[in-house]
């Protein structure tokens, strides 16, 4: 069930408990870690003359979105389910009263609709399209994060690779980066023009419609 206290909106089932926060990743956007950021290295256009654009297509609680707004784009973070929606807007809400996070959450600007639909009549091409599907568990792997745990309770792994990983590329933009675990397979079984990887996720990069030379 959804409750409220203090802190804002939170989901709980009696035992585990999650909210979306975007304090908690402020050590995170600092400038000098912020160019660390993997995702950031990936998202990165080169030669940009004018407002860069980001589609998150499954944002979930938005953190990557918040990076991303972190680092200069001006991003559209989809998410279909309307718990999970509501979460997002509460903690969207709550960081633009926040002096730390304003200029921040000012750049995100959330959609309550199924990217796979809204993508092919997006209005226009965004420089990056952002895919997190979430990742089946496997049964020998270690215990999923609290927070996931009660999260994929809400909402199941995705289960067209093909239609997603379509719908993004439909939307024309110069990448398509695909958040995946470090040793997961393709989505889709789309082999990227190349990939960034860290010591637990990756980010596979696909070039999209317009030539963006690799970074």
């Amino acid at each position: 069930m959804l409750q409220r206290d203090e802190g804002g909106l939170y989901l709980t089932d009696g035992d585990l408990c999650v909210r979306g926060d975007f304090s908690k990743l402020l050590r995170r956007v600092q400038p000098r870690n912020l160019r660390g950021e993997l995702l950031v290295k990936a998202a990165r256009i080169k030669s940009a003359d004018r407002q860069v654009t980001a589609v998150d297509a499954t944002a979930g609680l938005g953190d990557d979105s918040f990076l991303l707004a972190a680092a200069g784009f001006e991003v559209w973070l989809f998410e279909q389910n309307e718990i999970i929606a509501q979460l997002l807007g509460d903690a969207l809400s709550r960081a633009l009263e926040d002096p730390l996070l304003s200029s921040i959450a000012l750049r995100m600007h959330i959609a309550h609709e199924d990217s796979i639909q809204a993508l092919p009549r997006f209005g226009f091409s965004p420089d990056v399209v952002l895919l997190d599907p979430m990742f089946p568990a496997k049964s020998k792997s270690a215990q999923v994060k609290k927070k996931l745990q009660l999260l994929q309770q809400l909402e199941r792994p995705c289960s067209d690779e093909h239609a997603l990983l379509d719908a993004a590329l439909s939307a024309h933009p110069r990448k398509v980066i695909v958040k995946r675990p470090v040793k997961g397979p393709y989505l889709a079984g789309r082999k990227p023009d190349y990939t960034l990887a860290g010591k637990a996720i990756r980010f596979d990069v696909i070039v999209g419609s317009v030539d963006e030379p690799r970074e």
